[in-house]
């Protein structure tokens, strides 16, 4: 493989993606993106951007759903300045307009309402007088209630905090905020913000950061104004040819039929996949001259290939979409989600596949720009009330990692707490760690059951083992194995089954003996 070829396969999904932004800007002579610039804040009424405006609509045909709460409950052992802290989250919400915004409608159009000032409270619940087998009960039952509390788009903050005073030097914070105003890297900037500031709060000290420079509104405006004209037929024609026609349905077995309309309950399964399996994996892609992501792509597509029997497999994706420098510090709903499709047909091998892939993830990250909401309207597929539009199954690799929030003088970890809410059939999200690959399967439980999950999971493990040693394997071959593998599980299944039978025979006989 060439010099070249290795540095693009060393690329962070970030980079790659802004490579193929720019080879493709390069190529069809579009328009660069134009900085954004702070607006007038003679109104304090805004447009929605257009990842709002998805979630706005949601929210209108299913109020009061909490699968889009995004929590973040943590134990915190130490010396806490309850003040200090309070403080530091008022000015949290004082930098940010985005915690300060609320929705209405005006002449039948949603909008955002940013308040000039809030004042932001932060409860303390004392539960020091309960015993500690109480207080662990009561620190889960409440964390899991305040994730599945619901917000009030029309009434503000989207943000919500409590904290739960375990003893003298314990306590537990559940920090709950709405996906409209947030998402994954917002999260990393609000823990961010929040650690400095105690930090100088707490001694005393000023806010070190200086004023933003533009807020989540400025973006709203700026990506409604921007997307117009040649820019936008370009990202549309890209699209249009990728998904025109009749988009396949996904037709993954399930347990249990759909609903008529889309559920939400949910449950989650961990999937860990050893440093060695990785390094693997590694060395392939550096072989390949593809990325990490790719691989996975194509064996999670050839995993729904085997279940499905579908040649043409749809999933989806999620991007950062903070393509200008002055949206990577500020809260906001930004992340916009891509359809990947890929043809499996003409039994590839997967080396074969992996091209397959590369050609069409580059050109997808080329044409990032367009909203999912945007390509939703234009592409108009029939409305299912049980599905999700375009796809309902997901990839995703998270490549920036969620930082801790770390305080002085304070231990702090997660609390893991069950969420039972999801948000599509099914959701893989992997993280790389220097341990290896570990991720997630979110799941929809009235679809499948965890049995279903548990397999899934182990034979997306095989497949990738087999992959990384023997990537020139037919898919054919790679179906054999799994193949081979369901049946070794239901002759098993069924072994226990007769197991169980015979048992209870034996036992009728006993009693019946006596």
């Amino acid at each position: 493989m060439s010099d070249l070829s290795q540095r693009i396969a060393g690329l962070s999904p970030e980079k790659l993606q802004l490579l193929a932004q720019r080879l493709h800007k390069k190529k069809d002579n579009v328009f660069s993106q134009p900085q954004i610039v702070r607006k007038s804040r003679e109104s304090n009424l805004f447009p929605l951007s257009f990842a709002q405006q998805r979630l706005w609509f949601i929210e209108q045909l299913q109020p009061g759903n909490s699968a889009y709460n995004i929590s973040q409950p943590m134990r915190l052992v130490g010396c806490l300045n309850v003040a200090a802290l309070e403080q530091s989250f008022n000015e949290v919400v004082r930098r940010h307009e985005v915690l300060r915004t609320t929705f209405t409608v005006v002449d039948g159009q949603p909008l955002q309402v940013i308040a000039p000032s809030l004042s932001f409270k932060l409860p303390v619940v004392n539960l020091q007088k309960l015993s500690q087998e109480q207080r662990e009960t009561d620190i889960l039952r409440l964390a899991s209630e305040e994730a599945r509390q619901p917000f009030d788009l029309t009434k503000g903050p989207l943000l919500r905090v409590t904290l739960l005073q375990l003893a003298a030097a314990e306590y537990a914070l559940l920090l709950t905020m709405h996906h409209i105003v947030a998402d994954g890297w917002a999260i990393g900037v609000l823990i961010h913000e929040i650690a400095t500031l105690y930090e100088a709060f707490s001694h005393g000290k000023p806010s070190p950061f200086s004023e933003l420079s533009i807020q989540y509104a400025d973006f709203a405006v700026w990506q409604r104004q921007w997307l117009q004209g040649e820019r936008l037929e370009t990202q549309l024609a890209y699209w249009q040819k990728q998904l025109g026609g009749k988009l396949p349905v996904l037709e993954l077995p399930s347990n249990h039929p759909r609903s008529p309309i889309q559920t939400f309950s949910g449950a989650r399964e961990a999937l860990v996949l050893p440093k060695t399996l990785s390094e693997k994996l590694k060395a392939l892609n550096q072989r390949q001259g593809i990325t990490l992501f790719m691989i996975l792509l194509a064996a999670f597509q050839t995993l729904l290939h085997w279940y499905t029997d579908q040649e043409d497999i749809v999933v989806g994706t999620d991007i950062a979409n903070r393509n200008q420098a002055e949206t990577k510090e500020l809260i906001g709903f930004f992340v916009n989600q891509l359809v990947l499709r890929t043809d499996l047909s003409g039994n590839p091998t997967f080396v074969e596949l992996l091209e397959r892939v590369r050609e069409m993830t580059l050109e997808a990250y080329a044409h990032q720009d367009l909203p999912f909401d945007k390509l939703v309207d234009v592409l108009n597929p029939k409305r299912e009330l049980n599905r999700t539009p375009l796809f309902q199954v997901k990839i995703v690799l998270e490549n920036t990692q969620t930082p801790s929030l770390q305080l002085p003088g304070l231990s702090i970890k997660s609390l893991k707490v069950e969420n039972k809410t999801v948000q599509f059939d099914l959701l893989l999200e992997l993280n790389e760690t220097e341990q290896g690959l570990f991720g997630v399967w979110e799941y929809n439980t009235d679809l499948f059951d965890r049995g279903s999950i548990v397999r899934l999971s182990n034979n997306f493990a095989i497949l990738l083992n087999k992959i990384a040693t023997h990537p020139e394997t037919k898919l054919s071959e790679l179906k054999i194995i799994l193949n081979e593998l369901d049946k070794k599980h239901n002759f098993a299944r069924e072994e226990a089954y007769q197991n169980t039978i015979q048992q209870k025979l034996t036992n009728v006989k006993r009693r019946m003996s006596r």
